[in-house]
């Protein structure tokens, strides 16, 4: 009768176990799981790769299957039905056309109710974007060739651009760019450089991103878009900098050379500092030196050439003051005196200096002035306190070379006192 009892329970439990494992599976997760997926991983081989790349998608893990991107009748399979269950009157487009890619991912990722039931803050203008970029017009122009959703975000096994192993993940971009655009072979139809990869590596974004593991550094997309990706004109690089660099884009939007850069049809920023390849920059860009950017536009004698001379003699003035006022002061720390406060003129004297290199992109004399003057106070400030902890030390050490000798005499005298004392009283030993 026991034995009876058990048996019932066991078989209630596996039985509702069954039951909410078929319910709790969406229509389309149950079709995938019974035909698509199973026919795929007994064929094996190539088959059998969307199957096994689908188990870190992300689609997989928010519901969608097989069926979702490639339509049919997965039900159908379930019989054995192969022809009903890929019956292009149902849906079925198998491997779709290169050309249709956007608009298949656009199906879903163009549609804002659908998208938001998984996450609210998701763009959904990916698609229109596309069709603006250079990859997107040349498709609508029959180029296959070009970059589509599945070149940058991959196929079945698309992972979220949160995910490090996404091929969209900051790191990884330059290498998933790099596919196309660092391959010479794939991209001499189109006259591109594809030397980016290699000279941004050695950039100052390059060395901070992938040897340094800043993920604030801009990579490709950042400056290029991504799905509306297109080379930035010339008159929109400062905007493109700008995002960073707020406040050098600021100060050259409203400096002389905005006006002469765009009659010219210069690039702003890059025409200085270069694109891919940028460096960091120096104080040696600035004045009339050898390398100097300056003297490429601006000839000896110009007021260009003046006013960059000035700026880089404001600068040089003020790295100076700070060098020796530094040494003094460390001078003085290290003989154990205190100068905290001039350690803290020299900070603000070094903020100065870095304010001033910002200021640079007016190519106002007056401003540069401005602010290299704060500099100096600051440092002249500093280096008096430098000159004083030292004036202090040598006092001190006067005092106590005063003393020493001062004691020596004093200890010279006591000790004659007391051989004379000896002298006149000699000590007896008992018996004497």
């Amino acid at each position: 009768m026991k034995s009876k009892k058990i048996f019932l329970i066991n078989l209630f439990v596996l039985s509702g176990g069954w039951f909410c494992f078929l319910f709790s599976q969406s229509p389309e997760q149950a079709d995938n799981v019974n035909s698509c997926v199973s026919c795929h991983l007994e064929m094996g081989d190539e088959l059998a790769v969307p199957v096994t790349g689908m188990e870190q998608d992300v689609h997989d893990r928010l519901g969608l299957s097989c069926v979702s991107c490639h339509g049919g009748d997965p039900k159908a399979g379930l019989d054995g039905d192969l022809e009903a269950a890929m019956d292009p009157a149902k849906g079925y487009i198998g491997i779709p056309e290169r050309s249709a890619i956007p608009q298949l991912c656009a199906k879903c990722h163009s549609e804002p109710n659908y998208m938001r039931q998984f996450n609210p803050r998701v763009s959904t203008d990916q698609f229109a974007r596309y069709k603006t970029s250079v990859h997107g017009q040349r498709l609508q122009r029959g180029d296959t060739k070009v970059a589509t959703c599945i070149d940058c975000h991959g196929v079945h096994g698309i992972r979220n651009a949160k995910d490090a192993r996404s091929s969209v993940y900051p790191p990884n971009i330059v290498k998933t760019c790099g596919k196309c655009h660092a391959d010479s072979e794939y991209m001499k139809d189109y006259g591109v450089a594809t030397d980016q990869v290699e000279l941004y590596s050695t950039s100052v974004h390059g060395k901070a991103l992938l040897e340094k593991g800043d993920q604030g550094a801009p990579v490709c997309n950042d400056c290029h878009g991504n799905h509306g990706a297109s080379p930035p004109g010339a008159p929109s690089v400062a905007f493109v900098c700008g995002q960073c660099h707020l406040n050098n884009s600021e100060l050259f939007i409203k400096s002389p050379h905005k006006m002469a850069f765009d009659d010219m049809d210069l690039p702003e920023c890059e025409a200085c500092h270069g694109n891919h390849a940028i460096e960091h920059p120096t104080d040696e860009m600035i004045g009339a030196g050898e390398q100097s950017m300056c003297i490429d536009c601006h000839e000896d004698g110009s007021k260009g050439f003046e006013t960059a001379v000035t700026i880089r003699r404001e600068i040089d003035s003020l790295k100076g003051k700070i060098h020796f006022a530094d040494s003094l002061v460390s001078v003085a720390e290290r003989a154990g005196m205190q100068v905290s406060e001039a350690k803290f003129q020299l900070n603000d004297a070094d903020d100065a200096l870095i304010k001033s290199r910002t200021i640079i992109h007016s190519l106002s004399v007056d401003q540069i002035k401005e602010s290299t003057g704060e500099g100096i106070k600051l440092t002249d400030a500093a280096t008096k306190a430098g000159w004083e902890a030292l004036d202090e030390l040598q006092f001190r050490r006067k005092g106590l070379a005063i003393s020493i000798i001062l004691i020596s005499i004093l200890a010279l005298g006591l000790y004659l006192k007391i051989k004379e004392i000896d002298k006149k009283y000699p000590f007896k030993t008992e018996g004497e």
